[in-house]
């Protein structure tokens, strides 16, 4: 961030006999670089991409950030849908605590669109540990950052763009969101797979299910995991830690093609969903 370095020059007073006279500017006085004032602080955008969990519901193997969509690691593509969209400079991709030399020769070996910055580090045993280092490791020039997660690896550039827009509007935390399609049930939930006594029936309308990017100027995130107490597996939604501070977040459109792949039958419909994108988009 640079400051003007001109000095505001002194304005001459009225006389004392013409008080009111109409030359005289009214209104407060000017700010900013123009009246010798600092300089706003530009806006920078990264993404962090926590990717060091195993991802047990896709069965046994390989880590779930790596599996492979169309030939190429999940991971990959998710990296990729980061470094299409306008907004963003910086993608932090947080590794497996013993897998970031691994990580880095994976994203070296596969082409990166345009000129975004990529860079790895080790994460912790949990989702909320990984973000913190991710944020840990963000220059300090970031301002705003996004959080993906790296099983949704089809998210278009218009979305993760629209996140970092509402953020840089003055949003201290945004997430899209999609409106539900099925009725939801609160229930009284049972760990032996017996049926579940129904507690309640929530306003469908009032409702959306959330995805990734979510976005957060730096310092409400930064202030969240500092905050927030890790407890159990920790936190899995950091628009929830937000939450916690008693802070607003607000949501924008989601994205049909932003889904996570969390089980055989997502990866499935992700791979009919590359394989359209590739026959229409050329990727």
């Amino acid at each position: 961030m640079s400051s003007s370095s001109s000095s505001s020059s002194s304005s001459r007073l009225p006389s004392p006999s013409h008080p009111s006279s109409p030359s005289t500017p009214s209104g407060p006085a000017p700010t900013g670089p123009a009246a010798g004032g600092p300089a706003p602080q530009a806006r920078r955008t990264a993404a962090v991409i926590p990717a060091a969990g195993r991802g047990v519901r896709l069965g046994p193997g390989a880590p779930k950030a790596l599996r492979t969509l169309g030939g190429i690691p999940m991971l990959v593509h998710a990296v990729r849908a980061m470094a299409r969209a306008r907004a963003v400079s910086l993608v932090v991709v947080v590794a497996p605590p013993d897998g970031a030399a691994e990580v880095r020769t994976l994203l070296d070996d596969h082409a990166l669109p345009g000129t975004t910055e990529v860079i790895v580090v080790p994460g912790g045993a949990t989702r909320q540990e990984s973000v913190r280092l991710g944020l840990a490791a963000l220059p300090v020039d970031v301002t705003d950052v996004l959080v993906h997660d790296a099983a949704r690896p089809l998210v278009p550039a218009e979305t993760v763009d629209a996140v970092a827009a509402a953020v840089r509007q003055g949003a201290p935390a945004v997430v899209p969101a999609l409106p539900l399609a099925d009725t939801v049930k609160e229930v009284e939930p049972r760990s032996d797979g017996g049926p579940e006594a129904v507690l309640g029936t929530p306003e469908r309308a009032r409702l959306r299910a959330v995805q990734t990017p979510q976005g957060f100027d730096r310092e409400t995130l930064t202030r969240a995991h500092e905050k927030v107490a890790l407890e159990g597996e920790g936190a899995t939604d950091d628009a929830g830690m937000v939450e916690r501070l008693g802070l607003p977040v607000v949501a924008v459109a989601g994205h049909e093609q932003a889904f996570k792949v969390t089980r055989p039958l997502d990866l499935v419909l992700a791979e009919a969903v590359l394989a359209r994108r590739r026959a229409t988009d050329g990727f």
